[in-house]
């Protein structure tokens, strides 16, 4: 039975990722037919007894197949406005491929729905490690507050930040560069001209010490390019090159003011200090300093002029938090998500429909397995805040999904698809665990979690000793042939524990489907909503959780 729902699973993975599935089968048209699921269990036992039919209606009852979805394309449309943010910096040098794609694109459509409601704050809900974030504040010119649980996290995204800039810094100064060389090189054209050049060059390298310790691109931003076609015998030069000297004093000291300003605004370690070498003489600095210190009271008084700054912060939120206590400059605002655990992503939906600031939500969760369920255990505890069911359709049927069901969810079956399949072996030992702990130490139930041993162990017996361990569990009275008798006893099983999981694998979209119509339909019961839609944002194969739950209130934005 094992081969036959493998070979049967195996097929429809693969139809699945030719796209040759259900508007080529026949049967399709029975799918919303309850009395079809008659002919996939039996109706006495309950058991699978038609894989194909099965996978079938999996796959019909996926989001992919629902009709549901907003397809991205149509809300950028809609959105309208042009792409700011279209060149730039380059994610995939600091980020892994999957995070670099997710950033990308998330990042697009929070600026567009921003323009669009005509708002520059960003409120990050579980921000982790800044990288949508910081992307957003540098990329979009948006001002973000990233909110994490983890002081490590904010911590490592202060750091993270601040080497961003750096890159960042790299980025404009090449792109300011790289219009400058296109004229030199139309300059070259003329021999007249190119000597010249070379003269200016020169008598400026050789008569201007103060700028010998500039950096060699930043004295190339800061000079007029016109200076090298202007230039018509020596003396007009020498005129030029004074004036030409007293405005790039000029700008590097207006630059410097700008510089200092924001750096009063902005959190610790976010830029490397920055240093002039304006700064000749002990009167020049003074002044300069009393500007700066000018500039930067009116900074702060104007909640500073740049926008295109990104705060990390430390909170715990739950669907109570009010973000005033958190945030004391909030304003108008779009809050997003990039793949916020468990409740949290519930919540983000709850604290958007309750706070009037909050004008738009882009949300993408993650971690089903952690959501808190209403119903799970068969209580009905109205007074406490849930993850699921969210909307009160499903709370009126006291639906319920169970933990084995919302692990399932978070299953890829796209990238299985694609060939990468199970790991058979760690789950198999995993299985084989959790019998030697409920016969051996009459453990039914732990608070303490494996995690990623499996990795780190060499064999079946390093494994369970290394979890033992962990768990807190005292080892000593289980001997290596009896763990080893555990294994044997069971490995014929290997290839029955793979199909049940693949069968998982095609379930899983179902399950997602679930969750997420809840979310969608709690904002659908809301008042204030003006549009709420699921938009796949990320390719599933890199980013299996691909699906973003978008809203948009009806005041400010329509």
């Amino acid at each position: 039975m094992d081969q036959l729902v493998k070979r049967h699973i195996r097929f429809h993975l693969e139809s699945h990722q030719r796209g040759n599935n259900l508007r080529k089968l026949p049967c399709l048209t029975f799918i919303n037919n309850d009395d079809t699921f008659s002919n996939v269990f039996c109706e006495n036992s309950k058991k699978l007894i038609n894989v194909d039919l099965f996978a079938l209606a999996a796959e019909y009852y996926s989001l992919s197949h629902l009709g549901v979805c907003t397809p991205l394309e149509e809300l950028l449309k809609a959105l309208g406005g042009d792409n700011q943010g279209s060149t730039g910096i380059k994610t995939d040098e600091f980020m892994n491929n999957k995070k670099s794609h997710e950033v990308q694109v998330m990042s697009e459509l929070v600026d567009k729905i921003a323009n669009y409601c005509g708002i520059k704050q960003v409120i990050d809900i579980g921000s982790g490690k800044g990288y949508l974030s910081s992307f957003l504040s540098m990329q979009y010119n948006l001002k973000v507050y990233g909110i994490d649980s983890s002081n490590t996290n904010t911590n490592g995204a202060h750091e993270r930040n601040r080497k961003l800039k750096k890159h960042w810094r790299a980025y404009q100064s090449r792109a300011r560069a790289n219009p400058e060389s296109q004229r030199l090189e139309k300059a070259n054209d003329s021999p007249v001209q190119n000597e010249i050049k070379c003269k200016a060059v020169n008598d400026r390298t050789l008569n201007n010490s103060c700028l010998q310790s500039q950096d060699q691109r930043t004295t190339q931003d800061l000079i007029p390019s016109c200076v090298f076609t202007e230039v018509a015998t020596s003396e007009t030069s020498k005129q030029t090159e004074i004036d030409l000297v007293a405005q790039a004093q000029c700008n590097e000291s207006k630059l410097s003011e700008e510089a200092l300003a924001i750096l009063d605004v902005l959190p610790a370690n976010a830029v490397e200090i920055f240093s002039s070498s304006q700064c000749n003489s002990g009167e020049l600095c003074e002044e300069e300093k009393a500007k700066r210190k000018m500039a930067s009271i009116k900074a702060k008084a104007s909640k500073s002029s740049e926008s295109n700054l990104y705060f990390p912060l430390t909170s715990h939120i739950t669907a109570e938090t009010e973000l005033g206590d958190i945030i004391a400059d909030l304003e108008d605002c779009i809050m997003v998500g990039l793949h916020t655990c468990g409740d949290l992503a519930a919540n983000t939906l709850r604290i958007f429909t309750a706070k009037p600031e909050i004008k738009a939500v882009c949300s993408v969760g993650c971690c089903y397995h952690l959501l808190s369920e209403q119903y799970e255990n068969q209580e009905d505890c109205t007074e406490e805040v849930w993850g699921f069911p969210m909307c009160q359709y499903l709370k009126d049927k006291g639906w319920c999904c169970g933990r084995n069901a919302r692990m399932s969810a978070c299953l890829a079956l796209e990238r299985i698809a694609v060939g990468q399949m199970l790991p058979t072996d760690s789950l198999f030992y995993r299985a084989v665990l959790q019998v030697i702990i409920e016969e051996i130490y009459g453990v039914t139930k732990s608070e303490r979690h494996v995690g990623k041993i499996f990795s780190k162990s060499s064999s079946f017996l390093d494994y369970v000793r290394k979890s033992l361990k962990k768990m807190e569990l005292d080892d000593s009275k289980l001997p290596d042939s009896c763990i080893m008798d555990y294994y044997e006893k069971y490995k014929h099983r290997m290839n029955e524990l793979e199909a049940f999981n693949m069968l998982k694998v095609v379930l899983a979209p179902c399950i997602e489907v679930l969750i997420l119509l809840d979310r969608l339909c709690y904002l659908k019961e809301q008042d204030n909503i003006a549009w709420s839609g699921l938009v796949k944002l990320f390719d599933p194969v890199k980013s299996p959780r691909c699906y973003a739950v978008i809203a948009l209130k009806k005041q400010s934005c329509f």
